[in-house]
């Protein structure tokens, strides 16, 4: 078995979408090689609602999915399928645009005003851009729970693992979307394909992911390999991707750790990219805007 090395330590940086709202995000809008399949991460966790009401109006996607998960609040949607409702703490909405979807996400909070959550975009392949959409809505209770015998507790949204399978199926590059938290100041090691690319996010707590020789803190912000001081542990919003290996071990800290582990079989296609619409070629992208204006992007119409 060989440990994962860390290969980039990243603070999760602030970013305004939509109508402005106020998130953070870890990855995206640049080179995609290192994440492929995935394009970006978004961190929308806020307390102030005034930073995230305003949500995210109408707005179109093709080519790619788009993984959302709720840990506070709820975020009510509708589409141009005439699909609507709403996501819930704890659950989980996996949204394969496909040929083309036009939707909106308008985000509510809880009754203490916190709006916590995720959203992931996964690449599609070149033989699926254009499928037809589809959802995949999970409720909280349908998400397979597993707790080892240290108190290692994981939640399975999507793969397989100790086991278990996830609720959400049938997705291109097979990806493992876990929800891990770790005790305080327990050392685990959870395996991870070798042939995908993976990435933890620190959402919670702090702690140590592992080199293959000896533990690497991870910093809060990017360091200089050629500075001799060491970096800090891995904390809040903190974005750590690996290189190859076929497991990963972290140290948990003081008050635990707990970090959304992403993995996935790179799809090593061209990307073209622009806004919500990721396509292989420049050809392709220039023909989906053109398609909004002439107002043949949708190809699945509403009730269908």
């Amino acid at each position: 078995m060989s440990i994962r090395p860390v290969k980039q330590l990243i603070k999760s940086k602030p970013t305004l979408e939509g109508a402005g709202v106020h998130l953070r995000r870890a990855f995206g809008f640049g080179s995609t090689k290192e994440f492929d399949p995935f394009l970006l991460l978004d961190d929308f966790r806020n307390d102030v609602p005034e930073d995230y009401l305003a949500g995210f109006p109408w707005h179109p996607h093709r080519g790619i999915e788009t993984i959302t998960y709720v840990l506070a609040g709820t975020v009510e949607h509708g589409d141009s399928m005439g699909n609507h409702g709403a996501i819930a703490a704890g659950d989980v909405q996996w949204m394969t645009a496909g040929s083309g979807i036009i939707h909106q996400e308008m985000p509510k909070g809880d009754p203490a005003g916190r709006m916590h959550g995720f959203q992931l975009w996964a690449n599609l392949p070149a033989a699926l851009k254009m499928t037809a959409p589809r959802y995949q809505e999970v409720k909280s209770l349908d998400i397979p729970q597993v707790t080892d015998d240290d108190g290692t507790h994981v939640r399975i949204v999507c793969g397989k693992f100790w086991g278990k399978t996830g609720p959400v199926d049938g997705i291109a590059a097979e990806p493992t979307y876990l929800d891990v938290s770790v005790a305080p100041g327990k050392r685990k090691t959870l395996p991870v394909e070798t042939t995908r690319h993976a990435f933890a996010y620190v959402f919670a707590g702090s702690g140590k992911f592992c080199n293959a020789s000896a533990p690497l803190a991870v910093p809060t912000e990017a360091v200089k390999w050629a500075d001799t001081t060491p970096p800090v542990e891995a904390d809040n919003r903190s974005l750590i991707v690996f290189d190859r290996g076929d497991e990963v071990t972290v140290q948990a800290g003081d008050d635990g750790i707990r970090f959304l582990l992403v993995s996935g079989k790179p799809l090593e296609e061209p990307v073209a990219w622009y806004g919500p619409i990721v396509m292989n070629t420049q050809e392709q992208l220039q023909k989906a805007f053109a398609e909004l204006q002439e107002g043949t992007f949708l190809k699945e119409k509403r009730g269908k």
